[in-house]
Protein backbone atom coordinates (compact mmCIF):
# COMPACT_ATOMS: atom_id res chain seq x y z
CA UNK A 1 0.00 0.00 0.00
CA UNK A 2 1.33 3.05 -0.83
CA UNK A 3 1.65 5.96 1.52
CA UNK A 4 0.62 9.87 2.27
CA UNK A 5 4.17 10.58 2.99
CA UNK A 6 5.10 8.46 -0.49
CA UNK A 7 2.38 11.24 -2.16
CA UNK A 8 3.99 13.89 -0.68
CA UNK A 9 7.07 13.45 -2.12
CA UNK A 10 6.21 12.94 -5.34
CA UNK A 11 4.50 17.20 -5.01
CA UNK A 12 1.08 17.55 -4.66
CA UNK A 13 0.99 21.37 -5.32
CA UNK A 14 -1.49 22.16 -8.04
CA UNK A 15 -2.66 18.18 -8.28
CA UNK A 16 -6.45 17.62 -7.45
CA UNK A 17 -6.42 14.67 -5.13
CA UNK A 18 -9.69 13.43 -4.24
CA UNK A 19 -10.00 11.94 -0.62
CA UNK A 20 -11.92 9.43 0.78
CA UNK A 21 -13.11 10.74 4.46
CA UNK A 22 -15.44 8.99 6.70
CA UNK A 23 -17.48 12.19 7.89
CA UNK A 24 -20.91 10.15 9.19
CA UNK A 25 -21.31 12.01 12.30
CA UNK A 26 -24.75 12.02 14.50
CA UNK A 27 -26.43 14.64 13.75
CA UNK A 28 -29.34 16.52 16.13
CA UNK A 29 -32.64 18.28 14.29
CA UNK A 30 -31.32 16.75 10.77
CA UNK A 31 -33.26 18.57 8.11
CA UNK A 32 -34.26 22.02 9.84
CA UNK A 33 -32.46 24.83 10.07
CA UNK A 34 -31.48 24.27 14.01
CA UNK A 35 -29.12 21.15 12.68
CA UNK A 36 -26.09 20.78 14.59
CA UNK A 37 -23.47 17.50 14.19
CA UNK A 38 -23.76 16.21 18.15
CA UNK A 39 -19.94 14.47 17.82
CA UNK A 40 -17.59 15.20 15.49
CA UNK A 41 -15.11 12.37 16.01
CA UNK A 42 -14.74 11.27 13.12
CA UNK A 43 -14.27 14.63 11.71
CA UNK A 44 -11.49 15.28 14.27
CA UNK A 45 -9.98 12.42 12.93
CA UNK A 46 -9.74 12.96 9.34
CA UNK A 47 -8.19 16.20 9.50
CA UNK A 48 -4.73 15.47 9.73
CA UNK A 49 -4.75 14.20 5.91
CA UNK A 50 -6.44 16.84 5.29
CA UNK A 51 -4.22 19.55 6.51
CA UNK A 52 -1.24 17.89 5.45
CA UNK A 53 -2.52 17.67 1.81
CA UNK A 54 -3.72 21.06 1.97
CA UNK A 55 -0.36 22.75 3.49
CA UNK A 56 1.78 21.15 0.60
CA UNK A 57 -0.76 23.04 -1.89
CA UNK A 58 -3.02 20.31 -2.82
CA UNK A 59 -6.23 21.10 -4.72
CA UNK A 60 -8.66 19.01 -2.50
CA UNK A 61 -12.04 17.38 -2.81
CA UNK A 62 -13.33 15.05 -0.40
CA UNK A 63 -15.65 12.53 -0.58
CA UNK A 64 -18.20 10.93 2.01
CA UNK A 65 -21.23 9.53 2.85
CA UNK A 66 -23.93 10.43 5.73
CA UNK A 67 -26.87 7.97 6.50
CA UNK A 68 -28.55 5.19 4.31
CA UNK A 69 -30.75 7.66 1.97
CA UNK A 70 -32.18 5.33 -0.82
CA UNK A 71 -29.68 6.97 -3.45
CA UNK A 72 -31.61 10.12 -4.28
CA UNK A 73 -31.31 13.47 -2.66
CA UNK A 74 -32.88 13.66 1.18
CA UNK A 75 -32.31 16.93 3.03
CA UNK A 76 -32.44 14.96 6.25
CA UNK A 77 -28.77 13.73 5.14
CA UNK A 78 -26.92 16.62 3.77
CA UNK A 79 -23.40 16.98 4.24
CA UNK A 80 -23.76 21.09 4.74
CA UNK A 81 -23.75 20.83 8.34
CA UNK A 82 -20.68 18.41 8.56
CA UNK A 83 -18.79 20.95 6.04
CA UNK A 84 -19.62 23.88 8.25
CA UNK A 85 -18.38 21.85 11.33
CA UNK A 86 -15.30 20.82 9.22
CA UNK A 87 -14.61 24.64 7.85
CA UNK A 88 -14.38 25.76 11.87
CA UNK A 89 -11.79 22.35 12.56
CA UNK A 90 -9.68 23.30 9.90
CA UNK A 91 -9.66 27.03 10.39
CA UNK A 92 -9.80 27.64 6.66
CA UNK A 93 -12.77 27.96 3.94
CA UNK A 94 -14.48 24.64 2.94
CA UNK A 95 -16.27 25.16 -0.69
CA UNK A 96 -19.37 23.13 -0.71
CA UNK A 97 -20.74 21.49 -3.89
CA UNK A 98 -24.65 21.21 -3.69
CA UNK A 99 -24.26 17.61 -5.37
CA UNK A 100 -22.00 14.79 -6.34
CA UNK A 101 -20.51 14.73 -9.84
CA UNK A 102 -23.02 17.45 -11.01
CA UNK A 103 -23.01 20.87 -12.57
CA UNK A 104 -22.30 22.17 -9.25
CA UNK A 105 -19.14 19.96 -8.20
CA UNK A 106 -17.77 20.30 -11.43
CA UNK A 107 -17.31 24.16 -11.45
CA UNK A 108 -16.29 24.16 -8.10
CA UNK A 109 -13.73 21.33 -8.43
CA UNK A 110 -12.66 23.29 -11.86
CA UNK A 111 -11.92 26.39 -9.65
CA UNK A 112 -10.10 24.98 -7.10
CA UNK A 113 -6.81 27.02 -6.35
CA UNK A 114 -3.52 25.51 -4.48
CA UNK A 115 -4.41 24.89 -0.91
CA UNK A 116 -8.08 24.63 -1.10
CA UNK A 117 -10.82 22.16 -0.19
CA UNK A 118 -14.00 20.21 -1.64
CA UNK A 119 -16.60 18.57 0.06
CA UNK A 120 -19.16 16.52 -2.34
CA UNK A 121 -22.39 16.34 -1.37
CA UNK A 122 -23.23 12.83 0.10
CA UNK A 123 -22.11 10.71 -2.12
CA UNK A 124 -24.49 8.27 -1.27
CA UNK A 125 -27.31 10.70 -3.16
CA UNK A 126 -26.49 8.86 -6.06
CA UNK A 127 -27.71 5.28 -6.57
CA UNK A 128 -24.10 4.57 -8.76
CA UNK A 129 -22.32 4.80 -4.96
CA UNK A 130 -23.82 1.65 -3.37
CA UNK A 131 -25.18 0.26 -6.45
CA UNK A 132 -25.37 -4.10 -6.87
CA UNK A 133 -24.36 -3.35 -10.64
CA UNK A 134 -20.55 -3.19 -11.08
CA UNK A 135 -20.89 -1.34 -14.25
CA UNK A 136 -23.35 1.16 -12.80
CA UNK A 137 -21.09 1.45 -9.56
CA UNK A 138 -17.91 1.91 -12.13
CA UNK A 139 -19.64 4.56 -14.23
CA UNK A 140 -20.38 6.59 -10.89
CA UNK A 141 -16.66 5.98 -9.89
CA UNK A 142 -15.35 7.29 -13.50
CA UNK A 143 -17.55 10.69 -12.65
CA UNK A 144 -16.11 11.37 -9.06
CA UNK A 145 -12.33 10.58 -10.75
CA UNK A 146 -13.08 12.74 -13.85
CA UNK A 147 -13.35 15.76 -11.03
CA UNK A 148 -9.55 15.47 -10.41
CA UNK A 149 -8.62 15.84 -14.06
CA UNK A 150 -7.62 12.61 -14.29
CA UNK A 151 -4.05 10.25 -13.97
CA UNK A 152 -3.48 12.67 -16.91
CA UNK A 153 -3.48 15.53 -15.09
CA UNK A 154 -2.26 14.26 -12.01
CA UNK A 155 -5.40 13.39 -10.24
CA UNK A 156 -5.02 10.63 -7.82
CA UNK A 157 -7.34 8.76 -4.83
CA UNK A 158 -6.60 8.94 -0.90
CA UNK A 159 -8.35 6.09 1.26
CA UNK A 160 -9.08 7.62 4.49
CA UNK A 161 -12.17 6.41 5.57
CA UNK A 162 -11.21 3.28 7.72
CA UNK A 163 -14.36 3.40 8.48
CA UNK A 164 -16.42 2.45 4.88
CA UNK A 165 -13.42 -0.09 3.47
CA UNK A 166 -15.61 -3.12 4.28
CA UNK A 167 -18.01 -1.68 1.86
CA UNK A 168 -17.29 -2.43 -1.89
CA UNK A 169 -18.57 1.04 -2.78
CA UNK A 170 -17.78 3.57 -5.94
CA UNK A 171 -16.19 6.04 -3.74
CA UNK A 172 -14.18 3.33 -1.46
CA UNK A 173 -13.26 0.66 -3.93
CA UNK A 174 -14.12 1.48 -8.10
CA UNK A 175 -12.57 4.74 -8.05
CA UNK A 176 -9.21 3.54 -6.63
CA UNK A 177 -9.10 1.43 -9.55
CA UNK A 178 -9.20 4.17 -11.87
CA UNK A 179 -6.64 6.66 -9.95
CA UNK A 180 -3.24 6.05 -8.65
CA UNK A 181 -3.99 5.47 -5.16
CA UNK A 182 -2.65 5.61 -1.57
CA UNK A 183 -3.80 4.67 2.02
CA UNK A 184 -4.25 7.58 4.51
CA UNK A 185 -2.86 8.15 7.83
CA UNK A 186 -6.31 6.79 9.56
CA UNK A 187 -6.24 3.54 7.35
CA UNK A 188 -2.80 3.00 7.87
CA UNK A 189 -3.30 3.45 11.57
CA UNK A 190 -6.43 1.44 12.50
CA UNK A 191 -4.50 -1.90 10.17
CA UNK A 192 -1.65 -1.47 12.33
CA UNK A 193 -3.10 -2.03 15.49
CA UNK A 194 -6.57 -4.52 14.39
CA UNK A 195 -3.04 -6.45 13.23
CA UNK A 196 -1.40 -6.51 16.63
CA UNK A 197 -5.07 -7.40 17.74
CA UNK A 198 -5.30 -10.28 15.71
CA UNK A 199 -1.96 -11.70 15.36
CA UNK A 200 0.50 -12.59 18.47
CA UNK A 201 -0.98 -10.01 20.87
CA UNK A 202 1.06 -9.30 24.23
CA UNK A 203 -0.68 -11.30 26.97
CA UNK A 204 -2.76 -11.25 28.90
CA UNK A 205 -4.98 -10.23 26.25
CA UNK A 206 -8.62 -9.16 27.76
CA UNK A 207 -11.37 -8.31 25.34
CA UNK A 208 -14.66 -6.60 26.30
CA UNK A 209 -17.89 -6.96 24.37
CA UNK A 210 -20.85 -5.02 24.92
CA UNK A 211 -23.81 -3.57 22.95
CA UNK A 212 -27.35 -4.74 22.35
CA UNK A 213 -27.04 -8.54 20.23
CA UNK A 214 -25.13 -11.39 20.38
CA UNK A 215 -25.91 -12.17 16.81
CA UNK A 216 -23.90 -8.44 16.07
CA UNK A 217 -20.91 -10.23 17.48
CA UNK A 218 -20.99 -13.65 16.98
CA UNK A 219 -18.06 -14.03 14.62
CA UNK A 220 -15.94 -11.93 16.70
CA UNK A 221 -16.56 -13.98 19.46
CA UNK A 222 -15.83 -17.19 17.23
CA UNK A 223 -12.86 -15.37 16.29
CA UNK A 224 -11.17 -14.07 19.37
CA UNK A 225 -12.47 -16.36 21.62
CA UNK A 226 -9.50 -19.03 21.41
CA UNK A 227 -6.78 -16.31 21.14
CA UNK A 228 -7.54 -14.45 24.60
CA UNK A 229 -7.34 -14.63 28.09
CA UNK A 230 -10.82 -13.39 29.11
CA UNK A 231 -13.75 -12.21 27.56
CA UNK A 232 -15.92 -9.73 29.35
CA UNK A 233 -19.62 -9.45 28.15
CA UNK A 234 -22.11 -6.42 28.92
CA UNK A 235 -24.71 -4.37 27.58
CA UNK A 236 -27.33 -6.02 25.87
CA UNK A 237 -26.08 -9.03 24.63
CA UNK A 238 -25.28 -10.27 28.07
CA UNK A 239 -29.07 -11.12 28.94
CA UNK A 240 -29.05 -13.92 26.02
CA UNK A 241 -26.03 -15.19 27.96
CA UNK A 242 -27.48 -15.23 31.12
CA UNK A 243 -30.75 -16.94 29.92
CA UNK A 244 -28.48 -19.86 28.15
CA UNK A 245 -26.74 -20.64 31.68
CA UNK A 246 -30.75 -21.11 32.88
CA UNK A 247 -30.90 -17.72 35.08
CA UNK A 248 -34.17 -15.19 34.84
CA UNK A 249 -33.59 -12.26 32.61
CA UNK A 250 -37.11 -10.52 33.21
CA UNK A 251 -38.05 -8.60 30.28
CA UNK A 252 -34.28 -7.93 29.46
CA UNK A 253 -33.28 -7.78 25.51
CA UNK A 254 -33.16 -11.65 24.42
CA UNK A 255 -32.18 -13.25 21.30
CA UNK A 256 -34.03 -16.75 21.42
CA UNK A 257 -32.35 -17.62 18.46
CA UNK A 258 -28.91 -17.21 19.95
CA UNK A 259 -29.14 -19.33 22.92
CA UNK A 260 -27.85 -22.32 21.41
CA UNK A 261 -24.32 -20.37 20.16
CA UNK A 262 -23.80 -18.64 23.53
CA UNK A 263 -24.29 -22.21 25.61
CA UNK A 264 -21.39 -23.36 22.90
CA UNK A 265 -19.14 -20.60 23.93
CA UNK A 266 -19.62 -20.54 27.55
CA UNK A 267 -19.12 -24.70 27.54
CA UNK A 268 -16.03 -23.93 25.17
CA UNK A 269 -14.79 -21.01 27.16
CA UNK A 270 -14.49 -22.35 30.91
CA UNK A 271 -13.72 -19.57 32.94
CA UNK A 272 -12.59 -17.43 30.33
CA UNK A 273 -16.14 -15.71 29.39
CA UNK A 274 -17.18 -13.59 32.82
CA UNK A 275 -20.59 -12.27 32.64
CA UNK A 276 -22.36 -9.56 34.85
CA UNK A 277 -23.00 -10.78 38.60
CA UNK A 278 -25.39 -7.48 39.10
CA UNK A 279 -27.78 -5.72 36.76
CA UNK A 280 -29.22 -2.34 37.12
CA UNK A 281 -33.00 -2.57 36.34
CA UNK A 282 -35.64 -0.60 35.29
CA UNK A 283 -39.48 -1.43 34.36
CA UNK A 284 -39.11 2.01 32.23
CA UNK A 285 -36.74 3.31 29.51
CA UNK A 286 -36.38 6.64 30.48
CA UNK A 287 -33.80 9.77 31.69
CA UNK A 288 -35.83 9.42 35.15
CA UNK A 289 -36.41 6.14 35.47
CA UNK A 290 -36.49 4.56 39.34
CA UNK A 291 -33.64 2.03 39.21
CA UNK A 292 -32.46 -0.79 41.08
CA UNK A 293 -29.61 -3.17 41.37
CA UNK A 294 -30.37 -6.65 41.31
CA UNK A 295 -28.82 -10.47 41.13
CA UNK A 296 -27.73 -10.80 37.33
CA UNK A 297 -28.87 -14.19 38.29
CA UNK A 298 -32.53 -13.02 39.34
CA UNK A 299 -34.24 -10.44 37.58
CA UNK A 300 -37.41 -9.79 38.31
CA UNK A 301 -40.65 -10.12 35.65
CA UNK A 302 -41.44 -7.02 34.64
CA UNK A 303 -37.90 -5.21 34.84
CA UNK A 304 -35.47 -5.18 32.53
CA UNK A 305 -31.53 -4.38 32.68
CA UNK A 306 -30.17 -1.62 31.55
CA UNK A 307 -26.68 -1.80 32.89
CA UNK A 308 -24.43 -3.50 34.41
CA UNK A 309 -24.01 -3.14 38.30
CA UNK A 310 -20.89 -1.87 40.35
CA UNK A 311 -20.33 -5.51 41.52
CA UNK A 312 -19.82 -6.42 37.77
CA UNK A 313 -18.04 -2.78 36.92
CA UNK A 314 -15.13 -4.25 39.87
CA UNK A 315 -14.90 -7.61 38.74
CA UNK A 316 -14.47 -6.16 34.89
CA UNK A 317 -12.18 -3.79 36.48
CA UNK A 318 -10.11 -6.58 38.36
CA UNK A 319 -9.73 -8.92 35.43
CA UNK A 320 -8.39 -5.87 33.82
CA UNK A 321 -5.45 -5.54 35.70
CA UNK A 322 -2.40 -6.62 34.57
CA UNK A 323 -3.53 -6.68 31.06
CA UNK A 324 -0.74 -5.76 28.29
CA UNK A 325 -3.39 -5.98 25.17
CA UNK A 326 -7.48 -4.94 25.65
CA UNK A 327 -9.71 -4.58 22.81
CA UNK A 328 -12.95 -2.77 23.90
CA UNK A 329 -16.20 -2.33 21.62
CA UNK A 330 -20.27 -2.02 22.86
CA UNK A 331 -21.47 -0.20 25.44
CA UNK A 332 -22.13 -1.72 28.74
CA UNK A 333 -25.80 -0.02 29.21
CA UNK A 334 -28.07 2.24 27.83
CA UNK A 335 -25.38 5.48 28.60
CA UNK A 336 -27.18 7.90 26.60
CA UNK A 337 -29.58 8.04 29.50
CA UNK A 338 -27.72 8.83 32.99
CA UNK A 339 -29.30 6.13 34.98
CA UNK A 340 -27.57 3.69 33.14
CA UNK A 341 -24.28 5.19 32.46
CA UNK A 342 -22.20 4.29 35.58
CA UNK A 343 -21.41 0.68 33.76
CA UNK A 344 -19.98 1.75 30.59
CA UNK A 345 -17.90 4.73 32.59
CA UNK A 346 -16.47 2.21 34.89
CA UNK A 347 -15.54 -0.08 32.47
CA UNK A 348 -13.89 2.92 30.33
CA UNK A 349 -12.21 4.47 33.22
CA UNK A 350 -10.93 0.99 33.21
CA UNK A 351 -9.53 0.75 29.75
CA UNK A 352 -8.25 3.90 30.07
CA UNK A 353 -5.95 2.72 32.91
CA UNK A 354 -4.50 -0.25 31.14
CA UNK A 355 -0.49 0.30 31.28
CA UNK A 356 -0.56 -1.96 27.58
CA UNK A 357 -2.06 -1.76 24.68
CA UNK A 358 -6.26 -0.34 24.79
CA UNK A 359 -8.32 0.06 21.84
CA UNK A 360 -11.67 1.36 21.92
CA UNK A 361 -13.74 -0.39 18.96
CA UNK A 362 -15.31 2.76 17.01
CA UNK A 363 -18.86 3.47 17.24
CA UNK A 364 -20.73 3.45 19.98
CA UNK A 365 -17.97 3.00 22.41
CA UNK A 366 -15.82 5.85 20.88
CA UNK A 367 -18.63 7.82 21.14
CA UNK A 368 -19.50 7.08 25.02
CA UNK A 369 -15.89 8.19 25.66
CA UNK A 370 -16.83 11.59 24.18
CA UNK A 371 -20.14 11.60 25.85
CA UNK A 372 -19.23 10.86 29.24
CA UNK A 373 -16.42 13.28 29.20
CA UNK A 374 -13.26 10.89 29.10
CA UNK A 375 -10.26 11.93 27.63
CA UNK A 376 -9.70 10.16 24.79
CA UNK A 377 -5.47 10.43 25.02
CA UNK A 378 -5.99 7.88 27.89
CA UNK A 379 -6.69 5.24 25.73
CA UNK A 380 -4.10 3.63 23.16
CA UNK A 381 -6.11 4.10 20.17
CA UNK A 382 -9.83 5.13 19.75
CA UNK A 383 -11.01 3.14 15.81
CA UNK A 384 -13.06 5.03 13.94
CA UNK A 385 -14.03 1.94 12.52
CA UNK A 386 -16.97 0.47 13.69
CA UNK A 387 -18.35 -2.30 11.30
CA UNK A 388 -14.79 -2.51 9.34
CA UNK A 389 -13.01 -3.27 12.59
CA UNK A 390 -15.28 -6.00 13.75
CA UNK A 391 -15.35 -7.22 10.09
CA UNK A 392 -11.21 -7.16 10.16
CA UNK A 393 -11.42 -9.28 13.68
CA UNK A 394 -13.54 -11.67 12.00
CA UNK A 395 -11.19 -12.35 9.57
CA UNK A 396 -13.35 -10.97 6.39
CA UNK A 397 -11.39 -8.88 3.41
CA UNK A 398 -11.79 -5.46 3.27
CA UNK A 399 -12.76 -4.52 -0.04
CA UNK A 400 -11.42 -1.14 0.46
CA UNK A 401 -8.30 -2.08 1.42
CA UNK A 402 -7.57 -4.66 -0.50
CA UNK A 403 -8.16 -2.59 -3.84
CA UNK A 404 -5.18 -0.28 -2.24
CA UNK A 405 -2.56 -3.76 -1.92
CA UNK A 406 -3.72 -4.50 -5.18
CA UNK A 407 -3.89 -1.66 -8.02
Amino acid sequence: MRTLEELIKHGVKGRRVLVRCDLNVPLKDAGTAAVSVTDDGRIRASLPVLTTLLDYGARVIVTAHLGRPKGEPDPKYTLGPVADRLAQLLGRPVEFALDTVGESARLLAAELGDGELLLLENVRFNAGETSKDDAERLAFATQLAALTGGDDEGGVFVEDAFGAVHRKHASVYDVATLLPNYGGNLVRAELEVLTRLTGDAERPYVVILGGSKVSDKLAVIESLLPKVDKLLVGGGMCFTFLKAQGYEIGDSLLEEDQLENCARFLAEAGDKIVLPTDIVVSAEFSADAPTQVVDAHEIPAGLKGLDIGPESVSAFRAALDGANTVFWNGPMGVFELAPFAAGTKGVAEAVSAVDGLSVVGGGDSAAAVRALGLDEAAFGHISTGGGASLEYLEGKSLPGVDVLETS
